[in-house]
């Protein structure tokens, strides 16, 4: 049975794509500081009303997953990181960053490793949206050509799992080593974005492989 592929996780708002309405926005701010915050600073945060705060935090509190102080004349509000439910909460918060390690994490004990994997495009740049696909250039080891079909299992292993991971289509560019310096220094769009933005989840950096192609 194929698979079909829809929308992917909003790595720019997690929490709200989980938990959607105005619980989502309120738990979302919440999640993001340690620091107490007003209700009229969370409505603000949340980009919601002061009274589509007032009625949701109530239920919050009674669940002990956010704690009240009183501090007249206002109240001040927190999650707290003990409770059962934080750590999901705050795991899914920075749920970008889970993604990063689970890549870097996969890479380095594929059959073929390779040399680097770089991300680039809006994931590399923490913009990914649900519409987003995770881009990125796997970097073949020397003697390992592009039809390596134990290589080509590598690279549908870390797509197939940082697919399952994140939930997002996972576009992958293959190029040698020997090759790498000579993409980077090119003016083509997609190179100069990838030495501008890219960012390097396992293996060597890309100023070393622009280093070997000055040499």
């Amino acid at each position: 049975m194929d698979i079909v592929y829809s929308v992917g996780m909003d790595f720019v708002r997690p929490v709200e794509a989980v938990i959607p309405g105005v619980q989502g926005r309120v738990l979302a701010v919440l999640a993001e500081t340690t620091a107490e915050l007003n209700l009229r600073t969370i409505a603000r945060l949340s980009g919601v009303s002061h009274a589509q705060v007032s009625r949701v935090l109530p239920g919050l509190v009674d669940l002990g997953l956010v704690e009240r102080r009183e501090a007249p004349p206002s109240s001040l509000f927190r999650l707290v990181p003990e409770h059962v439910a934080a750590g999901p909460l705050l795991a899914l918060a920075r749920g970008r960053d889970g993604v990063v390690e689970e890549m870097g994490r996969v890479a380095a004990v594929l059959p073929t490793v390779p040399v680097s994997v770089i991300i680039f495009g809006s994931f590399a740049r923490g913009e990914a949206d649900s519409e987003s696909d995770i881009d990125a250039v796997f970097v073949r080891p020397v003697g390992v050509d592009e039809f390596d079909e134990a290589w080509a299992d590598s690279v549908e292993q870390w797509r197939s799992r940082i697919h399952r991971v994140s939930g997002n289509p996972v576009e992958v560019l293959e190029v040698g080593s020997d090759e790498l310096g000579t993409r980077l220094s090119s003016r083509h769009p997609v190179w100069r974005d990838i030495r501008r933005e890219g960012v390097v989840v396992h293996g060597r950096s890309l100023n070393e492989f622009a280093e070997i192609h000055v040499a």
